[in-house]
């Protein structure tokens, strides 16, 4: 069978020919953000909405979805029913409202994590259009999807404005159930814009960036301040779950050129892109960017090879052990872990690795102090004391690594807002910390 012969069989403009394929309790992948099939989901809610005896006890799991569903309200009860690996904006409220379910992860593990539990997965996602071989591209993401191919069916909606892009989230004709092809626009998701206090806490951790360093910078207006400062170094690379607006004037100048990386030389590594459809076109068919799966991404491991990694993240909240709560916001669930202990970790590994967690200093207008004593009851700690490695305010960096509790009390309190400084102060006294 030709290529051409194998597309035109395997194409349908009916996005319910996938149901043919499930039974009940099977366990729907999705992928992360730009990366959901829209159309197919429609069909799978419509199916359960109309009884079909096929959708009974189906779970659909994602990580950070964009797109608000009916399955999220738990309209269609337990038949039907979303489990989610990390919270969005859509998401959050129905996690509070209990009508959907958080599986706690790290970002690396999460095709493990689904494995373990989806004996029979079944991957529904969005793709670029096919090219004159039959392989189709998953386009802005590979994820935990892509680690499925050749290991799970898929079933595939094309979508015309999906960037093509490289790297492991090849998928063959011979490899799907079938495809939809349909035309509409990713989500756009503007970069956060940095004010003068994150600029000046983006300067500090630039300016102990080493040139020919590896990077990675995670959302949030405090990384995209870091990047901005670095437009006058060189040799850069970047090996990051997020490929984000803030790193193409980087990859533009030539200041990212890759050269001194050891994981994939020369190439920007990233396991999703999500931003702007600036960004969205400068992925599409560009050769420099390569999109590999969360489990090689994200692997602390793999990390740890290249020299002088640099890990770039934020975080809501650091006490005085330099525990960081970066998921929670008193007690309750905000988001989840992602890849930042991920990087984190890698990055202890590398050699002459740097670890940055960042956050203004203050919170709700400067009324409450990010910096504590001890974390609040119910949150989470999302990277733990012996691996945090500087915490940066817009008052300087904190070096905690290696750290006594006393020393790293100290640093802390020494980069808090200056009216917090002498209540954190005493606590710590009282706490026999200081």
């Amino acid at each position: 069978m030709t290529t051409a012969s194998a597309l035109a069989q395997k194409h349908t403009t009916d996005p319910a020919a996938f149901l043919q394929h499930l039974h009940p309790r099977a366990e729907v992948v999705v992928p992360i953000a730009n990366g959901e099939p829209v159309h197919l989901l429609d069909a799978l809610e419509a199916a359960a909405a109309a009884g079909d005896p096929r959708i009974e006890a189906v779970t659909v799991r994602q990580m950070h979805a964009l797109r608000e569903r009916p399955t999220m309200r738990g309209d269609y009860g337990d038949r039907l029913r979303h489990v989610a690996y990390f919270l969005s904006h859509v998401t959050r409220p129905h996690f509070h409202n209990g009508t959907l379910d958080l599986v706690p992860n790290h970002f690396s593990e999460v095709y493990d994590l689904i494995r373990r539990r989806a004996e029979h997965p079944y991957v529904l996602a969005a793709a670029a259009p096919p090219d004159q071989h039959g392989n189709f591209s998953l386009g802005v993401s590979a994820d935990y999807a892509a680690s499925f191919i050749g290991r799970a069916p898929f079933f595939l909606e094309v979508n015309r404005r999906m960037p093509r892009t490289s790297g492991r989230n090849q998928i063959h004709i011979s490899q799907i159930d079938g495809w939809i092809e349909r035309d509409y626009p990713l989500i756009e998701v503007p970069p956060a814009e940095p004010n003068e206090v994150d600029r000046r806490i983006g300067g500090f951790v630039a300016e102990r960036v080493r040139n020919g360093s590896t990077l990675q910078a995670g959302i949030g207006a405090i990384p995209n301040a870091v990047l901005a400062h670095l437009r006058e170094h060189r040799d850069m690379g970047v090996h990051t779950e997020l490929i984000s607006d803030g790193l193409i004037d980087l990859i533009e100048a030539g200041v990212v050129n890759g050269v001194k990386k050891a994981n994939n030389r020369l190439k920007v590594i990233g396991t999703f892109a999500l931003g702007t459809q600036r960004l969205y076109d400068f992925v599409h068919d560009n050769p420099t960017i390569e999109m590999w799966s969360a489990r090689y991404v994200n692997d602390p491991r793999v990390i740890s090879r290249d020299v002088d990694f640099v890990s770039i993240n934020a975080s809501l909240a650091v006490d005085f052990l330099g525990q960081c709560a970066s998921e929670t916001i008193n007690g309750r669930y905000y988001s989840s872990s992602g890849g930042q202990s991920d990087f984190a970790r890698g990055a202890a590994y590398s050699p002459g690795g740097q670890s940055f967690i960042v956050l203004q200093s203050t919170a709700k207008n400067g009324e409450l102090s990010r910096i504590v004593p001890q974390l609040a009851p119910g949150d989470v700690v999302t990277t733990v004391k012996n691996t945090v490695d500087m915490v940066v305010t817009e008052y300087g960096v904190a070096e905690l690594r290696g750290r006594s509790v006393r020393e790293r009390t100290a640093a802390l309190i020494a980069v808090a807002h200056p009216k917090f400084r002498d209540e954190l102060t005493a606590t710590a006294k009282a706490m026999r910390y200081v």
